[in-house]
């Protein structure tokens, strides 16, 4: 082996090899190429031909991911939303995917079923507090505050405290953490 320049990585070399580990959408692809061959004119040229391809798709690749998300992680629509967003999906592919996902499993199901895990943890009869924090915790997961306390007030063992709060409660609190995070 010569030592000396070496010839700089041919973009769709690389970009196959990370396809071979996992999806990716086309801008997080662009990123990764861009990082790795940073004198290439070819990292445009490369993610054309994968296009064309199909081995690079927004559609797909957010309709699995997003599925891949709800069904495995329970995950809510807003949760879902966000980490589309962080995968650098297209945003116009955003929400058809979301709508897709919950078309096949309604999201008051997954909510039941991410609801479900949580109690399965947590010790009974449930203190304000308590209650609060598994509130929290399925609220993290993407659901909304006021389905989060409709499913817990449809739950006998859980009303008793769920009656004496309402969505307002819940979301002001995620607000007030957000700002602490900042």
């Amino acid at each position: 082996m010569r030592k000396g320049k070496q010839a700089p990585p041919d973009p769709l070399a690389a970009a196959l090899r990370m396809l071979a580990r996992r999806p990716y959408s086309i801008a997080e692809m662009r990123r990764a190429l861009e990082k790795r061959c940073p004198q290439s004119e070819q990292v445009s040229a490369a993610i054309a031909r994968l296009r064309e391809l199909g081995y690079l798709d927004d559609r797909k690749f957010a309709e699995q991911y997003a599925y891949s998300l709800a069904q495995n992680r329970a995950f809510g629509p807003h949760r879902l939303r966000r980490e589309l967003k962080a995968k650098l999906v297209n945003y116009r592919e955003i929400e058809p995917a979301v709508e897709r996902v919950y078309e096949q499993t309604p999201a008051p199901v997954l909510l039941e079923q991410a609801l479900d895990k949580k109690l399965r943890t947590v010790r009974l009869p449930l203190t304000r507090t308590r209650f609060h924090s598994l509130c929290q915790s399925i609220m993290r997961r993407g659901f909304n505050a006021g389905d989060i306390i409709k499913a817990m007030r449809a739950r006998p063992e859980l009303a008793p405290v769920a009656e004496d709060f309402e969505p307002a409660d819940l979301e002001s609190s995620v607000e007030e953490q957000d700002i602490e995070r900042s």
